[in-house]
């Protein structure tokens, strides 16, 4: 028998399952970069244009493929190492000088992924706690925040930089369930990269994949649960109304 994973279609009929089992539901997790906003496009604009300045790759631009094997989703530590791998030092300081103008581009021109709110809501209806979980530096995270109308929203905002692992490694994960009081058990995460979904994965919650800018293939080999285009999904929704129904099913008769 062949098994192939080049569709999301293979995940999405255990995904109401995965998700259920979690019940009665306490957190949800949420990336920000990718997963809360479109910003990739502003990043790769940034480091495309600051890269062009000093003459990386003798001139030539980076290329959108570039940017998804070596940035997007990487902890700056490793961004700085993988441009520039025989000065580090320097590698930072690009790295600093870039996400200020990140932060001056996302002032303009930051969007949120179709169907935020609609998610938000349903998140503050079921009284669930939320935490933001970042590799993006606190300056970043708490623009973007602030920019999406967000920062009433989190219980707590958990920063790559601020752990002694960034994501791959599942710390940043497992700090949020702590700072939350909650158990991974009955909380499941939304990202978009493969360092994130494997950092959730690796801390032992379903991971909800969003296929924002990251190649459908990519992101399916880090084993999301559940991979959506974004939070208008129809599969998101019909794994979250397996939550309404066990509730329903749970209270006790009239």
């Amino acid at each position: 028998m062949t098994v192939t994973i080049s569709s999301a279609e293979n995940i999405v009929d255990d995904a109401e399952v995965s998700l259920s089992r979690l019940a009665p539901l306490e957190a949800v997790l949420f990336d920000v970069d990718g997963t809360l906003c479109d910003s990739d496009p502003l990043h790769h604009y940034a480091f495309r244009e600051m890269l062009l300045e000093i003459n990386f790759n003798d001139g030539v631009p980076i290329t959108e493929q570039f940017f998804i094997k070596n940035i997007a989703g990487k902890h700056n530590v490793d961004i700085a190492l993988s441009l520039f791998p025989d000065d580090l030092q320097r590698g930072l300081k690009f790295t600093e000088d870039k996400e200020a103008m990140f932060r001056r581009l996302a002032s303009e021109q930051l969007k949120p992924i179709n169907g935020l709110y609609k998610l938000k809501k349903w998140v503050e209806d079921h009284g669930l706690k939320r935490a933001a979980v970042t590799n993006a530096p606190r300056a970043n995270a708490e623009v973007m925040i602030s920019l999406l109308g967000l920062s009433d929203f989190f219980d707590a905002v958990i920063v790559g930089d601020e752990c002694q692992h960034a994501k791959p490694h599942p710390e940043p994960y497992l700090k949020a369930l702590e700072v939350l009081n909650v158990s991974k058990d009955h909380t499941f995460v939304c990202e978009d990269s493969v360092s994130g979904i494997k950092a959730g994965v690796a801390a032992g919650m379903p991971v909800v994949g969003l296929t924002t800018r990251n190649p459908e293939h990519l992101l399916l080999e880090a084993k999301p649960t559940l991979l959506i285009k974004d939070y208008e999904d129809p599969k998101l929704w019909t794994a979250l109304e397996e939550f309404d129904k066990q509730a329903a099913a749970a209270k006790p008769a009239a």
